[in-house]
């Protein structure tokens, strides 16, 4: 095994932390992935093994290593051996088109990049680096890249004791431990990803890998989820909405549910209590927890019972900020505001991230100085209600959450306005019949195009995530302009909405 980062207490890293319960506990049960179950002392064993290999390939302590493998326990294997050769890993969500990946590589000036053999084992293939590599906090544990208004994602520095932190402060919260069994369901590309993977193995609990046909069919996650016997379920939102969906359909008793824990969007409170209504899972509390990737994962956490009442049009309940954190409502000065009044969302404490990748100017303006120490300006608009509880109001920008990823609008709009053949356009959030958000597209083609668009997609999911490809496209001869000159959305239009299957197919099969 090589050593870990000198300087950084041990008690504060992830690696130092799963070796532990490893040493205790060689022969329990870590990662569950279809039919294999790999041990503690397994997965550090062969975590160790892949951090020789970064050893022999001459990859510095302290730098960034690429991971490009899907949600499994070799993926798994991966991070922890990133993390022992005292490196921070990069995820590269394998289903991501080959420009933003080729994006994430050059942003994070990586090196070498962990994928699998022929046998889907982690090994270390080197790239083209994009000059020297970045000087990075001792402590760096992973590098995860969020979407950009100019349309290139940028990157986000988060440390080991910002994780630590995190998982210490939830598990006073939410009583998890050894004998919970945790759901590993969405892309290490979203920061939901370090919750599900560190809070079993930093709390000596399994680690169960949802097969990717299970993300998509909820009568078959509802199995899983009784078959594995999961205790903690976490899931965004709107795949929430779905599986509800899917037990009011075809009832699942889960009888062994303890914690639905819901995170990345807004709460639909309507769909919790249809989910109370059901009582399939009579044991389980559903927690809403905010949070932002720039604070690692989670911020506050709140416990919903069905019965709730949003205290204005929209807002969305989500309690008290955890142990290590503080939330401030502020106005434009910065300065709190009372009880009642909406403001800004600052959060300062022990998970704020180190800044972002290279980024200065944009550290200066998100991350600032506070009383209470450096603050993070989330963006989001809130109130804190007379018995302190916060609620979250949306945006002051044009971010916004879709499917549990933060998305940027400029940043689709800058991939279209690319193409040659595009005059106007603008992206816009729209609502599905199903109530869920989706991205919607409304552009023009210049004076004598054929631009279709069918062609739209195709180009954009050339180049975009899943997530950031429009789900409806409307073509016009020309866009209406407001008043001030900004396009006005959502006129008539040739208006074509795309299934998954058409942008998979556009993409190569690639989803």
């Amino acid at each position: 095994m090589t050593a870990v980062t000198p300087g950084v207490p041990s008690g504060e890293r992830i690696d130092a932390r799963v070796a532990a319960i490893a040493a205790a506990r060689p022969d329990a049960v870590a990662v569950v992935d279809g039919d294999v179950c790999t041990t503690y002392g397994e997965l550090v064993r062969r975590a160790s093994d892949v951090a020789g290999l970064l050893d022999a390939a001459q990859v510095p302590s302290g730098t960034l290593v690429g991971v490009r493998l899907p949600r499994g326990t070799e993926l798994v294997v991966a991070v922890l051996g990133v993390l022992l050769h005292g490196c921070g890993y990069v995820p590269l969500d394998p289903t991501y088109p080959a420009a933003r990946e080729s994006q994430v590589v050059r942003d994070a000036r990586l090196a070498v990049v962990l994928t699998g053999d022929a046998d889907g084992r982690p090994v270390p293939v080197g790239v083209p680096r994009a000059g020297e590599s970045h000087v990075l906090p001792p402590d760096v544990c992973y590098v995860i890249h969020t979407s950009g208004s100019t349309g290139v994602p940028k990157g986000v520095v988060v440390g080991h004791a910002h994780v630590t932190a995190l998982l210490d402060a939830c598990a006073r919260r939410i009583d998890t431990g050894p004998d919970d069994v945790w759901s590993s369901f969405h892309s290490t590309s979203f920061d939901f990803s370090v919750w599900e993977m560190f809070g079993p193995l930093l709390s000596g609990g399994q680690l169960v890998v949802v097969p990717r046909s299970a993300t998509r069919d909820m009568a078959e996650l509802a199995m899983l989820v009784a078959t594995e016997q999961v205790t903690v379920l976490s899931l965004v939102p709107t795949v929430f909405g779905h599986l509800v969906g899917a037990l009011v359909d075809a009832p699942v008793s889960l009888p062994d549910l303890r914690h639905v824990v819901l995170g990345g969007e807004a709460v639909d409170l309507e769909t919790v209590a249809r989910w109370r209504a059901t009582g399939l899972a009579p044991a389980a509390r559903l927690s809403n927890m905010y949070g932002i990737t720039e604070t690692t994962v989670h911020v506050t956490h709140r416990y919903l019972t069905g019965d709730e009442v949003a205290v204005l049009p929209g807002a969305t309940p989500v309690g008290r900020e955890l142990d290590h954190l503080r939330v401030t409502v502020v106005d434009e000065e910065l300065q709190p505001v009372p009880a009642g009044v909406p403001g800004e969302l600052l959060v300062t404490g022990a998970s704020v991230a180190h800044g972002y990748l290279d980024r200065p100017a944009l550290d200066r303006e998100r991350f600032v100085d506070h009383p209470h120490g450096r603050a993070y300006r989330s963006g989001d608009r809130g109130l804190r209600d007379a018995d302190g509880e916060l609620h979250v109001l949306g945006r002051r920008d044009r971010q916004v959450q879709v499917r549990g990823f933060r998305v940027e609008l400029g940043e689709p709009e800058a991939v279209l306005r690319a193409h040659p053949q595009v005059l106007q356009c603008v992206v816009h959030v729209v609502t599905a019949a199903d109530g869920t958000a989706v991205l919607a597209a409304d552009y023009a083609p210049v004076p004598g195009a054929d631009l279709q668009p069918a062609d739209v997609v195709r180009h954009l999911a050339a180049q975009l995530p899943r997530h950031l490809v429009p789900d409806r496209v409307t073509r016009h001869d020309l866009l209406p302009v407001t008043a001030n000159g900004k396009v006005a959305v959502g006129s008539p239009g040739n208006c074509d909405a795309f299934p998954s299957t058409l942008v998979d197919a556009a993409r190569g099969g690639r989803s």
